[in-house]
């Protein structure tokens, strides 16, 4: 609130002199419990988040009530109930699929359209990595060669087909996860579990990343699904170790999963991994010898041919940095870069470290989740979408759904993984009223939600039910 400068100028002689020199030298104080009122009013308008966690209780209660009366329906009703479910599943998420495939065209999976046209430079026989996209996009292709060669069957297709066909590519992985992710909650759900199972489908399709991970047409869900099945199948049919490689060769993040297979004592499967992701990039490096050596030289280490780092897309600990310290002189470059490896380092170290406690305790969900936040952590960049591992954090957190705090905190995280709040935090930016740095800290939600996730998952206790077989259901 501003005061006119006659009356704010105006001395006051009614006061002693040491009071009025008091009331003048807390004035700051004054301005900023004005300016902050928006704080106040966004507590206010939150309350109902905190309603929702008290009510948790009587909830699970009622919930428990009712199964009971549940078990009791003839496994018919189960049946029609299940197929009911996934029809309004599907259909719910049918809804967001038809609002991104009818958008603006330039606006339609526009990261698809980047594998795609890799695969076109393959087919072609043009440099892979001074390909761009059609205009107004314009972008340029920046996984590794083994990825262009994997993106080629996408190339002979039209491209209204590939839209189509990527469809299942987001959908399908997200079930593949949120089956081992939520495993305990879904063997708790006996003949229920198709019920269960819908609904968290259609709740976690509804999460920000996964949107995003639509509205883009991006492969994190698929890299997702098979590290975690890899990681998470009681007795898989391949060699362990050789899903976390293949993802790892298209990808260079699902590397973290490596490092996870070897601190949970599976050593043999971590090297396999190592040798299929080194096999397979050997074998693109045979194939296209000349996009190789330029990707593993030069394209690799820039990483402007991502975007702008410093976008509030970026939610990684060096988008964190690069918000924060903008303007920089160019000679503070490397200066940053040092801060960032020292941070992204210490998250390693820590993350690292609760992921071999976790695993020793056969916690082998919460140790998966926790290598998956180090992985979009310590990434020199990690986008919104790249947050669907999410879902697995959530079905870590909640476990079987009998402990009251456990289904507070999982409910909590999915609301907040829910909402739009980094492009909260951009909006904010722009109002006067707002400090810069509560707006920059709602920009950076995600970056801080992903530390407080490890710092939560490390210091849970451990469920009362932790089946012995490992977490998977098959």
């Amino acid at each position: 609130m501003r005061t006119p400068a006659g009356v704010r100028d105006a001395p006051d002689t009614g006061r002693p002199a040491w009071l009025r020199r008091a009331v003048e030298r807390l004035a700051w104080l004054r301005r900023a419990v004005e300016r902050l009122a928006w704080l106040r009013r966004a507590v206010e308008r939150l309350t109902w988040l905190r309603r929702a966690a008290q009510r948790l209780t009587w909830l699970q209660r009622a919930a428990g009530r009712r199964g009971g009366r549940l078990a009791g329906l003839p496994r018919w009703a189960a049946v029609v109930l299940g197929v009911l479910a996934w029809v309004a599943a599907l259909a719910a998420v049918a809804a967001l699929v038809r609002g991104y495939l009818t958008g603006p065209p330039d606006q339609r999976l526009v990261d698809l359209d980047v594998y795609r046209t890799g695969g076109l430079s393959v087919l072609r026989g043009q440099p892979l990595y001074t390909m761009l996209t059609q205009p107004p996009q314009l972008l340029a292709f920046t996984y590794p060669p083994a990825a262009a060669l994997f993106a080629v069957p996408l190339a002979l297709l039209p491209w209204p087909a590939a839209q189509l066909a990527w469809v299942p590519f987001v959908y399908v992985p997200l079930a593949v996860v949120i089956w081992y992710a939520f495993a305990p909650l879904l063997r708790r759900a006996g003949r229920w579990r198709p019920v269960v199972f819908a609904i968290v489908f259609a709740a976690c399709a509804y999460l920000f990343p996964v949107r995003d991970e639509m509205r883009f047409g991006q492969v994190d869900l698929v890299l997702l699904a098979l590290a975690v099945a890899d990681c998470a199948a009681r007795e898989p049919r391949w060699p362990r170790g050789a899903l976390v490689g293949l993802a790892t060769a298209i990808k260079l993040v699902p590397g973290v999963f490596v490092v996870y297979l070897w601190l949970s004592g599976r050593r043999r499967a971590a090297l396999t991994a190592a040798l299929v992701a080194l096999a397979v990039t050997l074998g693109a490096w045979l194939l296209l010898p000349q996009d190789s050596a330029t990707y593993w030289t030069s394209a690799i280490f820039d990483s402007g041919r991502l975007g702008p780092n410093s976008g509030t897309s970026d939610q990684s600990l060096r988008g964190l940095l690069l918000r924060a310290l903008l303007p920089w002189p160019p000679t503070a470059a490397g200066l940053l870069g040092v801060i960032w490896v020292g941070a992204a380092a210490a998250v390693a170290v820590a993350g690292f470290a609760a992921v071999r406690r976790l695993a020793r305790q056969s916690r082998d969900t919460e140790a998966m989740a926790v290598t998956a936040l180090v992985g979009v952590l310590a990434s020199p960049v990690s986008w919104i979408h790249h947050y669907v591992i999410v879902v697995l954090v959530i079905g870590a957190i909640l476990g079987d759904g009998r402990a009251p705090r456990r289904v507070a905190l999982a409910t909590g995280t999915a609301a907040y993984f829910a909402l739009t709040i980094p492009w909260w935090g951009q909006s904010l930016l722009g109002q006067r009223d707002v400090p810069v740095l509560a707006a920059r800290v709602v920009q950076d939600g995600f970056v801080l939600a992903a530390l407080a996730l490890v710092v939560i998952l490390a210091r849970l206790r451990a469920p009362e039910h932790v089946p012995a077989d490992g977490p998977g259901l098959a």
